[in-house]
């Protein structure tokens, strides 16, 4: 029985399309938040789509298919989605306090890429930064810093 069911598992993993990206890759994690702090206000902006392209293609060093494939990836997983949980979770494993701290900064960025911010937006950040075990005083920074990136200046009293 052990051996059918290993091989029904081996079966399986073999059917995986070339360039797939396997359950629980916190590089889908990571898109899918993205595809969900994007979705949030209801459009998604060509700006936020080349943001989250040009943010993948850096950050992973991926170009060509294997970024379409990481973008579709995150897409599909973001879409398939009930809450943020399965996705915060994996990211957690790999990333330490600072780096989820910058994850923030980076959510934000993809926020103010359309040059909008609604509620919606800060409501799914707030809710993965607490998933993520990010402050409050660190999100609001990191929401404070992003919009003076944006807006080239400071934030002033955001």
């Amino acid at each position: 029985m052990f051996d059918r069911l290993q091989a029904f598992i081996q079966n399986l993993s073999e059917r995986q399309p070339e360039g797939e990206f396997p359950p629980g890759d916190p590089r889908v994690a990571f898109a899918a938040l993205c595809f969900q702090v994007m979705e949030a206000d209801g459009t998604v902006s060509e700006d936020e789509r080349e943001m989250l392209r040009d943010l993948l293609r850096d950050r992973y060093d991926l170009a060509g298919e294997k970024l379409n494939s990481l973008i579709e990836a995150g897409r599909e997983a973001g879409q398939e989605a009930v809450d943020y949980y399965r996705f915060t979770s994996d990211l957690n494993r790999h990333l330490d306090p600072e780096e989820r701290v910058e994850l923030m900064g980076v959510l934000w960025d993809l926020v103010h890429a359309d040059g909008e911010r609604s509620e919606m937006e800060d409501h799914v950040i707030w809710r993965i930064a607490d998933l993520m075990g990010v402050s409050d005083r660190d999100r609001v920074l990191q929401r404070q810093d992003a919009a003076a990136r944006q807006s080239g200046g400071d934030a002033g009293g955001e």
